[in-house]
């Protein structure tokens, strides 16, 4: 009777923690989509003027280029939490490889975030301005994609 009354405390002890941690890795993959969601609208607008399919706008381009460069001020590898890999956790699209190769992924991050800085100077002065802009910022994203991310 003790071991099942212990086994029972032990159990409800410890199930705040287990909801704990199934939060906490819902919660970091729910700002990993709003991450990329807020980088994707904002790549679309760029890539969007320097295809032609946006009219360029000076403004317009220069604010969403400011946008990434702010997004990549946010450490994002921090959202990559144990769990959190496809096949480990619902709604993920992160290969476990991640978690092997952190400092790869990390480096990877930093591709961006490099890809980004100035970002928002560098596409003031006309729609030609806006392509190479958009190739680098899409090279870093997709450097990390091809080794990180599960096809879709």
């Amino acid at each position: 009777m003790r071991i099942l009354a212990a086994t029972a405390i032990a159990a409800f002890t410890f199930l705040p923690l287990a909801a704990t941690a199934d939060d906490a890795i819902k919660d970091a993959i729910e700002a990993r989509h709003g991450f990329y969601k807020m980088l994707a609208m904002n790549m679309g607008t760029l890539a969007g003027m320097a295809k032609g399919e946006v009219l360029y706008d000076e403004a317009s381009a220069s604010r969403a280029a400011a946008n990434i460069e702010a997004l990549t001020h946010y450490d994002l590898p921090s959202l990559f939490i144990e769990g959190s890999a496809s096949g480990q956790a619902e709604d993920s699209a992160a290969k476990p490889d991640i978690w092997t190769n952190m400092d790869d992924f990390k480096a990877k991050f930093a591709g961006l975030v490099e890809a980004a800085s100035g970002a928002s100077e560098a596409v003031k002065g006309g729609q030609d301005k806006v392509g190479p802009v958009v190739g680098k910022l899409g090279a870093a994203c997709k450097a990390c994609h091809d080794s990180y991310r599960e096809k879709s």
